[in-house]
């Protein structure tokens, strides 16, 4: 990547940063589209995120009425930085641009999967996507090639982005894939079959005409896990993330053009979408990016440290570790903002975190299918435990199996009111799956899957999932997807995955496994570790159990009582048997 940076990205000295200039009230962008978040305006008929928004904040910035941070800030542990300005943002994203439509064959509505780390191509691909109509498919560097093949085939993407770790792996399923038919590898070295994004970006013109999207134009798709079944396509409109962002980035996330904000979300992530590109950016506000090849507390604390961030947005597993380490000598100097979100956040944590920095935490609630449901907001009580208030556009109420609002009090699903106009910033629907995307709505309602408590205040309560799906440390897990990893394993009969209750994760995947006869006198803590391995390899490394049991196969029968605790269900009893079809049918419920 070093003749990437020397040659690219640095277009003019870095900037002076006045971080601590006084808060703006709200720029003419944000409060327009704030106005068209909160229903006071219609939504336009055509709208892009690149021309609309970032393409304006570059005149703002032409004319010096923004501050002179820049829009987008990267760092890596070695010290090196890229730093753009929203006007070398767009000569950039038009170079990406001209890239994809001209030498990688893509147009208007193609699909093009983006596995990267957290490296700046993969901003700069997903502004292109948007100035070219193409269709932007983002995913975990952690996906396998099953996971890849899946995906690939699944979506019909034409193309697939990775760098050198990723791209055996691609390689290795390819001739599954039959709509692919460009790979374009982000990396400083050459692959035989490859395209190379720097070759190719090098030598793309810088001028582009940005396409005029209709506002309810397919702009983002995601996978998401469900409680059964492989994952889901969610797809989403130019205006439902490229608008539906305004009204909580400026609130929730308190963001301002003089900001500049830190999500340590990976890019495979929703939230990154959410935190690292449009709220952010609606809001003028700074992305500031840490390669982080893996979370490391201590240097997540150096980072605070060491630069002028003055928000900052990470999962509630990660506030857990970081109250663990010292904070006592710490000195974020420029913090004044802190978010959360993708997992309940344990009031201890929002303590102990307060009493080292002075800082409260925000928490906010959302899923892949919605912009931010609930939050925190600065000026209004937090209520420890609580997910906070409705956001706009979105009337939020706890209803019944029927779609009927409880009262305050009683527990309910959390919904959204789609009738009888459907918010804009909700997702299109699940692709190519129209019994899943109607299974989604009951009455007047978008059905989240969550429960929570409503209190007389408007305050919402998490309570639980209402089905199987496992929230750990904010990554969401199918268990159909853990169970369909162990059954591949020669060792493995049966399973049955659950979760568990775990003091830093929130809850952890957990593995009953039924015994092939084969493998009875094996010893039973080194293939435990033998099926973690195995499910490493097979699917995503986080999905893996991190606990497991292991009982007799054939012809054996036993009923394993289990800690309430391990089940998020209420689940007390599994009885094991060789001959069930499925373990979870014989789960015996208090």
């Amino acid at each position: 990547m070093k003749t990437l940076f020397k040659c690219f990205w640095n277009l003019r000295p870095p900037h002076t940063l006045l971080h601590q200039v006084k808060r703006h009230l709200a720029s003419p962008i944000t409060s327009h589209y704030e106005a068209i978040n909160r229903c006071e305006q219609e939504v336009p008929k055509y709208f892009n995120f690149a021309s609309d928004v970032l393409d304006r904040w570059t005149q703002v910035e032409k004319e010096g009425k923004r501050s002179p941070n820049p829009a987008f800030w990267w760092v890596d542990d070695q010290s090196k930085e890229v730093k753009w300005s929203f006007e070398e943002l767009g000569v950039l994203s038009r170079k990406a641009a001209n890239m994809l439509l001209g030498p990688c064959g893509l147009q208007r509505g193609d699909r093009i999967m983006t596995v990267l780390p957290r490296i700046p191509e993969w901003w700069l691909l997903s502004v292109a996507c948007m100035r070219t109509g193409i269709v932007f498919i983002p995913g975990t560097p952690q996906l396998t090639a099953k996971d890849i093949s899946y995906r690939l085939q699944a979506s019909k993407a034409k193309c697939i982005v990775v760098s050198d770790t990723l791209a055996p792996a691609v390689d290795s399923v390819l001739s599954e894939c039959n709509f692919v038919k460009t790979k374009l590898l982000v990396s400083d070295s050459s692959r035989d079959g490859w395209m190379n994004f720097k070759d190719l970006f090098q030598a793309a013109p810088a001028n582009h005409d940005c396409v005029k999207t209709t506002s309810d134009e397919p702009m983002i798709i995601y996978f998401t896990s469900g409680s059964t079944g492989s994952p889901k396509m969610v797809e989403h409109s130019h205006c439902s993330y490229g608008i539906g962002f305004t009204a909580s980035g400026r609130h929730w996330m308190n963001l301002s053009p003089s900001d500049i904000f830190w999500n340590t979300s990976d890019t495979g992530w929703v939230k990154s979408a959410w935190s690292s590109v449009f709220a952010p950016w609606i809001n003028g506000s700074c992305v500031f990016v840490h390669h982080l090849l893996k979370f490391e507390p201590t240097v997540i604390i150096n980072t605070l440290n060491r630069y002028p961030i003055t928000t900052f947005c990470t999962a509630p597993t990660a506030y857990r570790m970081l109250v663990q380490h010292d904070l006592t000598s710490c000195k974020f100097m420029s913090l004044k903002h802190c978010v959360t979100g993708g997992e309940p956040l344990i009031p201890e944590v929002m303590e102990r975190w307060k009493a080292h920095t002075g800082l409260d935490i925000y928490e906010g609630y959302g899923q892949t299918e919605t912009v931010t449901i609930c939050s925190n907001i600065k000026g209004m009580k937090i209520k420890p435990g609580s997910l906070g208030m409705a956001s706009p556009p979105y009337d939020v109420q706890t209803v019944d199996d029927e779609g009927n609002v409880q009262p305050p009090g009683k527990e309910g699903y959390i919904a959204i009111r789609i009738k009888p106009k459907r918010p804009f910033c909700l997702f299109s629907g699940y692709l190519d799956n129209p019994e899943k995307t109607a299974a989604s709505e009951r009455g007047d309602f978008y059905i989240t899957g969550d429960r929570a408590i409503k209190d007389e205040e408007g305050y919402f309560f998490f309570v639980g999932r209402s089905d199987d799906l496992i929230n750990s440390a904010g990554y969401r897990i199918g268990p159909f997807e853990v169970e369909s990893a162990l059954i591949e394993h020669p060792a493995v009969v049966e399973s049955a995955v659950v979760s568990s209750p775990d003091p830093l994760r929130g809850e952890v995947v957990k593995a009953f496994v039924v015994l092939s006869p084969a493998f009875l006198s094996h010893d039973p803590e080194e293939l435990i570790k033998e099926l973690q391995d195995h499910v490493k390899k097979v699917t995503a490394p986080y999905k893996y159990p991190r606990k497991a049991s292991i009982f007799p196969g054939p012809n054996q029968e036993m009923t394993v009582c289990v800690e309430k605790s391990d089940f998020g269900k209420s689940r007390s009893c599994l009885s094991l048997s060789y001959w069930t079809d499925v373990i979870c049918a014989l789960v015996a419920w208090c």
